[in-house]
């Protein structure tokens, strides 16, 4: 959710691999991407833009023939905004290609390789135990399904939610929004 991740960002420290996965949660929940498709993004498939960055998936779990997919990711209105937290990493690791989120070790050396999907779970998981969350509720889709409910407590379309996210259908996108639904227009809160 919005606010569990504005909580975890700021526990977070200003060191390389911070600014890594500030950017990774950031775009990730920005993006509401599935780990594997934060793993496969290169610099070339970044295109800055007046209103932010322009993502573009070349394949994803829905997209098997490999048509590809535009996900604009906007500036945020927040001190955490995901386009400046990127830039910011892409800059202090000195990336201007190849996988835009790669491993790096405890002596601060930035690795060729991107990370796996399985280190983005990790990740997830490591921050927001150092949040004070318990890391059993979290995973790497975590930031997929906190935009998608987060989107959804705050009114959007559910059209404009599956634009985003890349959902086929509005039954499989329920299955992300969990109960982040239950209190938007219930009928109890307008009575009581």
């Amino acid at each position: 959710m919005r606010e569990d991740l504005f909580a975890v960002l700021a526990a977070m420290g200003d060191g390389l691999k911070d600014a890594r996965d500030r950017a990774l949660l950031l775009i990730g929940f920005a993006g509401g991407f599935r780990r594997s498709e934060l793993c496969a993004i290169n610099c070339t498939d970044l295109e800055r833009v007046r209103q932010g960055l322009i993502i573009t998936l070349r394949r994803s779990k829905t997209d098997q023939d490999g048509e590809g997919r535009k996900i604009g990711v906007p500036f945020g209105r927040t001190k955490s905004c995901p386009v400046h937290a990127l830039e910011y990493w892409l800059d202090r690791a000195r990336i201007s290609g190849g996988p835009i989120f790669r491993r790096v070790d405890k002596h601060g050396r930035v690795f060729a390789d991107a990370l796996s999907p399985e280190a983005v779970c990790l990740i997830v998981r490591e921050r927001v135990a150092a949040a004070g969350f318990d890391p059993e509720l979290f995973s790497g889709h975590s930031l997929r399904s906190g935009l998608a409910t987060s989107a959804a407590q705050a009114g959007v379309e559910t059209r404009k939610i599956k634009d985003q996210t890349g959902h086929a259908s509005d039954a499989m996108l329920r299955r992300y929004i969990r109960d982040g639904e239950l209190f938007l227009d219930n009928a109890a809160g307008a009575l009581l």
